[in-house]
């Protein structure tokens, strides 16, 4: 907060976004979107958007910087002004958006299901004040826009490939907190595993999720920064001979990137593509990515709202419309089995085409 009030004449900052689809319908991967041509760099448009990070502030090489990432593009892009309010813990979520509100934003993006409660409360008490939230779709009111993603689809390509990558048999995967846009990660993660178990007569184990116990049943580090508690997870996952592992824990994450790099694991990171992210010295044991493609989903609310059109329609990031999906092999391409890589493929065409569906009771309705 200190750092907040100390900002406040002078909170403006760069935010970016990559188009995605029309009222959140069609969102194009990152490596799809066109770069902008020479009109569009001219800017046209104008209005403020903001965007209210939550605890694990706009660092975490996750999603709070995939928003952040996205209003800095409509910046560049559509010519709009942005501002962007990092929180440090809860008790920041109230007061910063009431920071926003007061920059008269056109929009302002919350970013997490644990900022749910502050944007519903101040959204029914200010119905002209415009707001997308990520991560969250409980909130039903005429001028609040949910922006959620199927991610148990790509984390059930995660799985099947984590399971046949496998040398020891056993994988695993934690959150940083139990709640269900972490769960959801880790839900189709483990019918990933199950799908290859059946597939190929195996029996690799999962530590860290249970099915019938997805609140007690599932390992947490109890926020996305402490990277410290990342990496003894990690590590007892890997004494319990874990060769593979997905933290759906922000920054926390970090920790097992480390943990891996020092013990030899691979690694599979969330939200955005971890190649481009991490540090160097984690990418040779990084296998792949379960990718919400958070900036493109921003920037197209900006968008829209520029051109008159905000509405309250929720988008959902599915494979089918790009909003999800699984990054590349980058360095670890060759250790992927030629017959596994073409599984996987063949997997996310049927799950694209609706011929595979994955159900887990944290999927967003729609």
């Amino acid at each position: 907060m200190k750092k907040l009030l100390t900002s406040m004449g002078a909170l403006a900052l760069a935010l970016t976004l990559v188009g995605c689809g029309d009222g959140g319908e069609v969102a194009p991967s990152e490596s799809e979107t066109p770069a902008p041509s020479e009109s569009s760099q001219t800017p046209a448009a104008s209005g403020l958007y903001c965007v209210v990070s939550d605890g694990g502030g706009f660092e975490d090489k996750s999603f709070n910087q995939s928003a952040k990432d996205g209003v800095e593009q409509a910046k560049t892009e559509l010519g709009v002004e942005a501002k962007e309010v990092e929180s440090k813990a809860a008790e920041d979520y109230q007061p910063n958006i009431d920071a926003a509100i007061a920059e008269n934003c056109n929009i302002i993006f919350t970013v997490g299901f644990n900022l749910a409660d502050a944007t519903k409360v101040t959204a029914e008490a200010k119905p002209e004040v415009k707001f997308g939230i990520i991560d969250d779709s409980s909130i039903n009111l005429p001028n609040v826009k949910p922006i959620v993603f199927n991610t148990s689809e790509a984390g059930y390509l995660a799985g099947y490939l984590a399971a046949g990558v496998s040398k020891n048999g056993v994988v695993a995967t934690y959150g940083g907190l139990a709640i269900p846009s972490v769960q959801i990660f880790s839900d189709g993660f483990y019918q990933g595993v199950e799908a290859y178990n059946k597939a190929k007569s195996a029996s690799v184990k999962v530590l860290g999720w249970d099915p019938e116990n997805t609140t007690d049943g599932y390992q947490i580090v109890g926020d996305f920064t402490d990277q410290t508690k990342g990496k003894q997870i990690t590590e007892t996952f890997i004494n319990s001979g874990a060769d593979v592992i997905l933290p759906v824990a922000g920054g926390a994450g970090l920790g097992t990137a480390q943990a891996c790099a020092e013990k030899g694991c691979k690694y599979i990171w969330v939200d955005v593509d971890g190649y481009n992210t991490n540090d160097a010295s984690y990418l040779p044991y990084l296998l792949t990515s379960v990718m919400k493609n958070i900036t493109p989903a921003v920037f197209d609310v900006v968008k829209q709202d520029t051109q008159g059109t905000f509405s309250n329609e929720k988008y959902i990031g599915t494979i089918a419309n790009g909003g999800v999906d699984i990054a590349p092999y980058h360095d670890l391409d060759s250790e992927v089995p030629a017959e596994l890589k073409a599984e996987v493929d063949k997997l996310r065409e049927d799950i694209k085409s609706g011929t595979l569906k994955i159900e887990s009771q944290f999927s967003p309705a729609s």
